[in-house]
């Protein structure tokens, strides 16, 4: 996947360079107690020169024509890439340690922790914390990964009362980003 770092980019967040932009794509949902549906995905990767990516993301659903249905998700938030890997997680030499703050309007406030190197980000809650009329979420984990210049995520969730398990996956195209400068041309 051919990328550029913009040039306002802060360098802290350089490891995580490949995901700013806009990407769209499709994905599913599918947990106990939820009808599996079909979703359509806009995320953005964005940055104001911080040490940090803002973030948001908003998850359609699809009708059984493949309509545009309710907007299932909608959450924001912030990325960074840490200073130091928390205490007892142990990073790989190609690994940066990362931090990620989000707030989803269900009412469900969530901080992870992780790791971003070579085209993949791990992430596992540290926390999870709602408002009183929020979903009972437990723990998540979430990984993202560059296939094939396409951005690839799957979601894990404990919550309802259920175990960690699959919640939710993707596949998602850059439909915007940092222009790719064109090859000179040969003489």
């Amino acid at each position: 996947m051919t990328f550029v770092i913009p040039s306002d980019l802060a360098p802290e967040v350089y490891p995580l360079a490949w995901v700013v932009g806009t990407w769209e794509g499709h994905g599913v949902v599918d947990y106990p107690g939820i009808d599996a549906a079909d979703f359509r995905q806009r995320v953005v990767f964005d940055h104001d020169g911080g040490p940090y990516l803002i973030y948001s993301s908003t998850i359609t659903l699809m009708g059984p024509d493949g309509e545009e249905g309710q907007v299932w998700s909608q959450e924001s938030g912030f990325w960074r890439v840490a200073p130091s890997a928390p205490e007892g997680v142990t990073l790989q030499d190609f690994q940066h340690p990362l931090e990620v703050v989000l707030a989803d309007a269900s009412g469900l406030l969530t901080a992870y922790f992780g790791a971003v190197g070579n085209g993949r980000i791990d992430l596992a809650t540290r926390f999870a914390a709602a408002t009183e009329s929020g979903p009972d979420v437990r723990g998540a984990t979430r990984m993202y990964g560059n296939v094939g210049g396409e951005l690839m995520w799957a979601w894990d969730l404990a919550a309802f009362g259920q175990e960690l398990q699959s919640y939710a996956s993707a596949r998602l195209s850059r439909v915007e980003g940092p222009e790719v400068p064109d090859a000179p041309e040969e003489s």
